[in-house]
């Protein structure tokens, strides 16, 4: 039966995420509009963007916090040209968006010792395998997969590369070891439900110092350089963008930290992630036609919740029926305002994909999961009877 109570925000999105609880248009009221991003206000907006995000993540003091173009996809590619090349390159890759950074990091980059070091969806490459005397370019969450790496202790401490991590749906909803990240990069729209368009790059001592003594052998586009005149261009991290920002999405970002600060900081963000979490992982123990694309408990992630179809049913569809049920799923729990956007990335297996990170309330998930048994069996009667 269609059960009676909806969610009452439905956004589960992955990416651009929900906005914070209570969020409205109002909050934007103050930003700084019809003014320079150079002038003395719009400098200080953006320095508060950075202080209260070193506040929100504990990112020590040795780590410079800069604002950048281009989402996350921006800073990432403004760490790979600015930094590789010195030095054999370990990439990691279990999902698309780590297989992405391999195909710019091979096709794009004239990198002669590269290695790639890949896993299928759902599971982990062998950590093991990094050689801590090479860079490594790795995602700590895989967005499309639902895979997280677990920690940092494969990473060497005596390490001569230099680590450069994307963890754009991990910021803000897991604990990240600073000592360990040599480069991190990560965006507004994920766990603090911002918008987009703005990246944030951290810099550890490590990386600063490779900026510093490294120059790449071929041109970098304005937007990727780091250093200016042999030294880091300290600008970037200090409100000095090398672009226009949009002052809109500054004002928005600051009131999801500010948000984030009332939540309980970092600890009360990773708290509200598992609790919403916890509630899929209840419904899932007691469904038996789901589980986790994510095989090993300790690597699923907790933010970009991935899961498959486990019933004998699905696995005898053809391959074209198998991607189709999840998109009719997805279609009938959006028509009926019940959730959005939740089939899988769609180079991913078949399956659905939940966002439960930080601004997700827990008690939409709870009224999300019997929608989930009544949309499946609705797909499954239909597909079964040629309805």
């Amino acid at each position: 039966m269609k059960p009676n109570t909806r969610p009452r925000r439905p956004q589960f999105s992955s990416g651009p995420c929900v906005k914070r609880p209570g969020w409205t248009p109002a909050v934007l009221n103050e930003a700084v509009l019809g003014r320079s991003h150079r002038s003395s206000e719009g400098k200080a907006r953006l320095q508060q963007v950075i202080d209260k995000t070193r506040q929100v993540l504990r990112v020590p003091d040795s780590h410079r916090i800069g604002i950048v173009p281009a989402s996350n996809t921006g800073a990432v590619e403004m760490a790979l040209w600015s930094t590789l090349g010195c030095r054999g390159v370990d990439v990691l890759a279990w999902e698309n968006f780590g297989q992405e950074w391999v195909k710019d990091i091979f096709g794009q980059l004239p990198l002669d010792d590269v290695r790639v070091i890949e896993a299928d969806y759902g599971e982990l490459p062998n950590l093991g395998s990094v050689d801590s005397d090479r860079d490594v370019v790795f995602v700590w969450n895989g967005t499309t997969s639902g895979v997280v790496v677990p920690h940092g202790d494969w990473i060497s401490d005596t390490r001569t590369g230099i680590t450069i991590c994307d963890a754009t749906s991990a910021a803000f909803a897991m604990p990240l070891p600073w000592d360990k990240l040599d480069v991190v990069t990560f965006s507004w729209q994920k766990v603090l439900g911002g918008e987009a368009a703005h990246g944030m790059l951290v810099l550890g001592p490590r990386a600063v110092e490779r900026v510093e003594s490294y120059s790449p052998p071929w041109p970098l586009p304005k937007i990727f350089r780091i250093s200016k005149n042999g030294a880091i261009n300290e600008g970037i991290f200090c409100g000095e963008t090398i672009n226009t920002p949009s002052m809109l999405c500054v004002e928005d970002i600051l009131d999801a930290l500010d948000w984030a600060e009332s939540a309980g900081g970092l600890d009360g963000l990773i708290a509200r992630t598992q609790e919403n979490c916890s509630v899929i992982a209840g419904w899932v123990e007691a469904t038996e036609w789901v589980e986790y694309l994510a095989s090993a408990p300790e690597s699923r992630s907790t933010t970009s919740v991935c899961l498959s179809f486990a019933e004998p049913w699905f696995a005898d569809l053809p391959s074209e029926d198998m991607a189709s049920v999840p998109k009719k799923m997805a279609a009938l729990l959006a028509d009926e305002t019940v959730a959005f956007d939740i089939a899988n990335y769609r180079d991913a297996p078949p399956g659905l994909r939940i966002w439960a990170g930080a601004t997700v309330e827990r008690e939409d998930l709870v009224a999300l999961m019997p929608w989930l048994d009544w949309a499946y069996a609705r797909t499954k009667s239909a597909m079964s009877t040629g309805a």
